[in-house]
């Protein structure tokens, strides 16, 4: 009972200290990230944040500052943001769970499913500088979609930020993006180079609608999101939930972040017929929610909840590891990952706007990170990762009687 109360009294703090989450995680008891950043969050060049170390059931939360500093609104768990990049990951969980039904083959060509993919034209530049049009030799498989190697670039020219309605959350459905991005000339020869590209993942995500029937965005929620109690994530959040909305700042040297009412790749208002479903960077979630996806992953493929999203299998062979021909980097199916694994390697996504979220699945380890920040300087990047080591390396005891092991003033 002594060191139940301790605990007690560590998850109440000012600027965030650790709180319990989860019926499975328990409270470290640590401080490391709150004491790393609170310089930054004291300053106000970092507005506020949302970190959480988690070791093998001992978690460390820290939810720093402000998700409104006009109105003082503490940033929480359960404060809704854009997380951006972070949605090609639910976009390769669909795809892989179609791959482990035996209903897709990463492998297959994109044309088994999308025809207008079957002839492509690559851009290619003559010395006087005239643009000629070479047809692609290699097919465009699935698997070269989910990993930025088909030759798509960043978004269709339809979806840039530069026009009106454009960005991640506006500009057309999916099914759209893909028969446009088929009908313009490609980067390079698929499979042979990389380029980020949202296009490639809105191009999975439309093989995903061919194969089940379901606009990719209600199989997402009817096979992850709903399945594992997310119910925070969404492509349109209610006017009730934008009430809890984490701002955007941008990032100002030496001085408080300044209040950017909205990016052109994201545009206001964010739930109104103008928004399409992306797969490339358009889900809103909370920290509480991802942090639900992303222990489904390090679980491999089994939720907090006791849901089986994905089998073993499925998470160590396509998600896990890098599904790119040796030479080309690391990255799977919507998720940066390594290129061999091993009990040392991380995988997982970050967004534009600074989020990310990376898991050891071999140590049962993750580290989230939450902000709406946009350009530079980020100072306090080197404290962040500096405080995630430190915790990683202290020996914390998982009875918890040793709950205040490695806690610094």
């Amino acid at each position: 009972m002594k060191y139940r109360g301790i605990l007690a009294a560590v998850a109440v703090a000012v600027l965030g200290a650790s709180v319990a989450y989860g019926a499975e995680a328990r409270n470290a008891g640590t401080t490391f990230a709150r004491d790393a950043l609170k310089p930054w969050i004291e300053s106000g060049e970092l507005p506020g944040c949302v970190s959480v170390f988690y070791n093998n059931g001992v978690q460390e939360v820290a939810c720093l500052g402000y998700a409104d500093v006009a109105a003082k609104r503490p940033i929480t768990l359960d404060d809704v943001y854009m997380q951006c990049s972070q949605t090609k990951g639910f976009c390769g969980v669909t795809v892989a769970k179609l791959v482990e039904e035996g209903r897709l083959n990463l492998d297959d060509p994109v044309s088994k499913y999308l025809p207008e993919f079957k002839t492509l034209w690559i851009a290619k530049d003559n010395k006087d500088g005239t643009r000629t049009l070479v047809r692609a030799k290699n097919v465009l498989t699935v698997r070269m979609c989910l990993n930025h190697t088909g030759g798509f670039p960043f978004e269709i020219p339809a979806k840039q930020g530069n026009i009106p309605g454009g960005g991640w959350s506006g500009g057309m459905p999916l099914r759209a993006v893909a028969a446009t991005a088929a009908a313009q000339p490609i980067l390079f020869e698929p499979g042979t180079q990389t380029k980020y590209s949202n296009t490639g993942i809105d191009i999975g995500a439309a093989v995903v609608q061919a194969v089940t029937g379901m606009k990719w965005e209600d199989y997402l929620k009817k096979t992850v999101l709903d399945p594992l109690g997310m119910k925070d994530s969404t492509f349109w959040p209610t006017d009730e939930q934008l009430k809890r909305q984490v701002e955007m700042y941008a990032c100002q040297k030496g001085r408080p972040a300044k209040y950017v009412l909205q990016n052109p790749m994201q545009q206001r208002p964010y739930n109104d017929s103008h928004v399409f479903a992306s797969a490339g960077a358009g889900l809103w979630t909370t920290a509480r929610d991802q942090l639900k996806f992303y222990k489904m992953l390090m679980n491999l493929g089994v939720g907090e909840n006791g849901v089986r999203i994905l089998k073993e299998e499925t998470v160590k062979s396509i998600l896990a590891v890098s599904t790119r021909p040796k030479g080309l980097g690391g990255y799977s199916l919507g998720l940066s990952a390594p290129e061999t694994d091993g009990d040392e390697q991380w995988f997982g996504h970050g967004g534009a706007w600074g989020t990310n979220c990376m898991v050891n699945w071999h140590k049962r380890q993750l580290k989230l990170w939450a902000v709406q920040l946009n350009g530079n300087p980020r100072p306090w990047d080197r404290a962040k990762d500096n405080a995630a080591n430190t915790f990683f390396k202290t020996k914390i005891d998982s009875a918890g009687v040793d709950a205040y092991t490695g806690r610094v003033k």
